[in-house]
C-alpha cells in the first residue's frame, strides 16, 4: 500500500483507508470537483461589486454641478465674438494698391518692410499664389485717394504701383456705428 495515493477497489484514492473505509469524499475525482467548486464561488465573491456603501437609487440620469459665474463667463465671451465678427463683417469693394508681384519671398517681405518704415498708416497684405507673392497695400475706398497713394509709392518702387479692385475692409465712423446701432 502506497501512502500518498492508493486503489481501493478499482478507484484511486488520495488517502490510506481507516480502518478499511475509504469515504466518498476521498476519491481524486470528487475532490477535484471540490476544490473546482470552491474556487469558483470564492473568485465570484471576488468579483462582485460592493453596493452597500450607496444610499441612492441608480438613475440613468447625470446630475452636475457648476459654479453660476461660468455662465457669465460664457455669456461674456458671446459678446465679444461678435463684436468682433461684427468688425470683421465690415468689408465692401474699393481699390488697393499692387506694389510687388514676384516669385521670391525674400523680395517681397523686404518690400513690405519698406511700406511699414515709410508710409505705417497703410495697411499690407502679403499674399501668396502660386508661384508668385502679391504684396498689397491699404484700404481705399476712392479712386482718387489711391492715386495720391500710387504717386507716392512710386519714388520707393520704380517698378511700379498698380491699382487694383479689391474687396477691402471698411472702417465705419463711431458716429455712423452709433446711428447704425441705434436704428436696429
Amino acid at each position: 500500500m502506497v501512502t500518498n495515493v492508493s486503489r481501493f477497489n478499482g478507484l484511486r484514492l488520495a488517502f490510506k483507508p481507516i480502518n478499511g473505509y475509504w469515504p466518498y469524499f476521498c476519491t481524486i475525482k470528487v475532490m477535484k470537483k471540490f476544490f473546482l467548486m470552491a474556487a469558483s464561488l470564492f473568485s465570484l465573491n471576488l468579483f462582485s461589486q460592493d453596493t452597500t456603501w450607496r444610499k441612492t437609487v441608480d438613475t440613468p440620469s447625470v446630475m452636475i454641478h457648476k459654479d453660476p459665474r461660468i455662465d457669465l463667463l460664457v455669456k461674456k465671451q458671446i459678446q465679444i465674438n461678435e463684436e468682433t465678427s461684427r468688425e470683421a463683417r465690415r468689408v465692401g469693394k474699393g481699390y488697393r494698391l499692387l506694389v510687388i508681384n514676384t516669385n521670391n519671398r525674400d523680395e517681397a517681405a523686404a518690400a513690405k518692410t519698406k511700406v511699414y518704415t515709410f508710409f505705417p498708416e497703410l495697411k499690407s497684405y502679403l499674399l501668396y499664389q502660386a508661384p508668385y507673392f502679391k504684396l498689397k497695400v491699404g484700404n481705399f475706398k476712392d479712386r482718387k485717394e489711391a492715386e495720391d497713394y500710387q504717386e507716392r509709392l512710386q519714388k520707393y518702387f520704380p517698378k511700379g504701383v498698380f491699382i487694383m479692385n479689391d474687396t477691402i475692409e471698411i472702417k465705419l465712423d463711431k458716429d455712423k456705428d452709433a446711428e447704425t446701432i441705434s436704428r436696429n
